[in-house]
C-alpha cells in the first residue's frame, strides 16, 4: 500500500540531573563543592534516506522517543549524553507540527511547517534533548561557598507531527482517468502500474525511471485521474495534486476516445491552477493517446487546430501501440534539460522558529488559585529540585527577575494562594 501521510508523535530525552556533592579526602577537611552535571538528551532527528519512496514505516510505529541523559556523578563527573534517535524518510517530505493546531491544510488551518526534507542525507532536528542539569560547583561564589543547588535536568520537547510526502520526480504525467497514463509509464520505464479499460484503474501514484543512455535518467510519475473538483478534493484531488507540485515538467496525455479531449484539457488545467497557480506555469507537452484508433486519427487535425489556438503544441500517440512514444519522451527530456539546473532553483528548506522568550507569560485566575503559562517557566520549574533550599531560593529570584512575582500581586494573588506552574503547585508568598 502506498501511504503518503501519516501522523507521529516524537519525545526527546531529558537532560540528567546536576549532582550536589562535596569532595571528601583525607587531609583535605574543604574539599569544595565537586558534583558533576548531567549529560544532554537524545535528539529525535529525521533524517532523508533515498531508498524510500513512501510513508509505510509509519503506519503501524507512530511513537519514536530518544533516550535520557545520564545524571552527574562525584568528583566532577558528567554524566553520559544519550544517543541522537536518527528516524528515516522518503525524499519529498514535509514536515509539520500540529501539537498546538492539529488541522489539515486543506481544510483551512495552517499547521507550522518545521520542514521540507528533499535531498538524500538531508536531516532536520524536530525535537531537541533537554540539556544536562548543572552540579553544585557552577553555584559557588564568594559569599556561598558550600552551596547546596543543582538543577535538574531540562525535560525533552513533546511534539506531534504530521509528515506528507510529495513525490519527487522529473516528468509527471496528468490527465483524466484512463486517458493512458499508466500504459505510457509501463512502456517507458520498467514500472509495473496495475492497467486496465476502465477509469480509476490507478488509485496511487506510481514511479519509473527512464534510461535515456549510459549515463542519463529521468524519474517519470502516473498522477492518478483528475476529476473536474479536484482542487477542492474531489476525488481524492488534494492526495493527487500534492504530488504534481514536485514535477519539473508536465506530459498531459489526452483520452482520443473520450467525447470531448478538449474539454478535458480546459478543466483539468483549471483544476491545476485553482490547486496552486505555479502548476499552470509548468512546462507542459500535450499528447493524445490511442491515436492508432480510426476515429481518432479521423478527429486529431480540428483538436490539433484547437489545441494550437490555446497556445500548446500537441503531439499524437498510442501508448499502448508505442507509437511516438519515445519522441513524447525526448521532447520531455529536451524541456527538462532547458530548466535552471535544481540546486539554482528555489528549494524548500528547513524552517527555524525564535526560541521563545521567557518574559513571555500569562496569569490565568483558576477557582483553586493562580497558573502561570509560559513553556519556558515550566522548564525552569522542572528543572529546579525543589527539596534543596538553594534551589528554590534561585527559582524565587528568577520570577522575581521575569516579573512573574509582580505579575501574580497585580492580578490579585495573596499570601497562601496556590500558583499552578506546569505540574507544580506552589504557595505564594509577599
Amino acid at each position: 500500500m502506498f501511504i503518503d501521510k501519516a501522523e507521529i508523535l516524537v519525545h526527546s530525552g531529558r537532560g540528567g540531573d546536576g549532582m550536589v556533592h562535596f569532595h571528601r579526602e583525607k587531609y583535605v577537611p574543604r574539599g569544595g563543592p565537586d558534583g558533576g552535571d548531567g549529560g544532554r538528551g537524545g535528539d529525535v532527528i529525521l533524517e532523508v534516506r533515498a531508498t524510500l519512496n513512501s510513508l509505510q514505516a509509519f503506519r503501524f510505529t507512530t511513537r519514536f522517543e530518544a533516550g535520557d541523559g545520564k545524571g552527574g556523578g562525584t568528583n566532577n563527573k558528567s554524566g553520559k549524553s544519550a544517543d541522537d534517535l536518527v528516524v528515516a524518510v522518503p525524499p519529498g517530505t514535509l514536515v509539520y507540527d500540529v501539537s498546538q493546531n492539529p488541522v489539515h491544510a486543506e481544510e483551512g488551518g495552517l499547521p507550522h511547517l518545521l520542514g521540507d526534507l528533499t535531498a538524500p542525507g538531508q536531516r532536520l532536528v524536530v525535537s531537541k534533548g533537554g540539556r544536562g542539569g548543572r552540579g553544585n560547583p557552577h553555584f559557588k561564589s564568594s559569599i556561598n561557598q558550600i552551596p547546596r543547588t543543582a538543577e535538574n535536568g531540562e525535560p525533552g520537547e513533546e511534539k506531534r507531527l504530521r509528515l506528507e510526502l510529495k513525490l519527487i520526480a522529473d516528468i509527471g504525467i496528468v490527465g483524466a482517468p484512463n486517458a493512458g497514463k499508466s500504459t505510457l509509464l509501463s512502456v517507458l520505464t520498467n514500472a509495473k502500474p496495475k492497467i486496465a479499460a476502465y477509469p480509476f484503474t490507478t488509485l496511487e501514484p506510481n514511479l519509473g525511471v527512464a534510461n535515456m543512455d549510459d549515463e542519463t535518467t529521468v524519474v517519470l510519475a502516473d498522477i492518478p485521474g483528475l476529476v473536474e473538483g479536484a482542487a477542492k478534493g474531489v476525488g481524492l484531488g488534494h492526495d493527487f495534486l500534492r504530488h504534481i507540485q514536485r514535477t519539473r515538467v508536465l506530459i498531459h496525455m489526452l483520452d482520443g476516445l473520450s467525447e470531448d479531449p478538449l474539454e478535458d484539457f480546459l478543466q483539468i488545467n483549471a483544476e491545476l491552477a485553482l490547486f496552486d497557480p505555479g502548476l499552470a506555469k509548468k512546462p507542459m507537452l500535450v499528447a493524445l493517446n490511442k491515436i492508432d484508433q480510426p476515429e481518432v486519427l479521423e478527429a486529431w487535425p480540428k483538436l490539433k487546430k484547437e489545441l494550437k489556438q490555446h497556445g500548446y503544441e500537441a503531439m499524437a500517440v498510442s501508448a499502448l501501440a508505442r507509437t511516438n512514444v519515445r519522441e513524447l519522451l525526448m521532447k520531455a527530456v529536451s524541456l527538462l534539460a532547458e530548466l535552471p539546473p535544481l540546486e539554482e532553483t528555489e528549494q524548500p528548506m528547513p524552517v527555524y522558529r525564535p526560541v521563545e522568550d521567557p518574559h513571555d507569560f500569562t496569569i490565568v485566575r483558576e477557582p483553586d488559585g493562580y497558573r502561570v503559562k509560559s513553556a519556558a517557566i515550566e522548564r525552569a520549574a522542572e528543572m529546579t529540585p525543589f527539596d534543596q533550599s538553594g534551589s528554590v531560593r534561585r527559582f524565587q529570584k528568577l520570577m522575581e527577575r521575569l516579573g512573574v512575582d509582580k505579575a501574580l500581586r497585580e492580578a490579585g494573588a495573596r499570601e497562601g494562594d496556590t500558583v499552578y506552574i506546569g505540574e507544580y503547585e506552589l504557595e505564594y508568598q509577599e
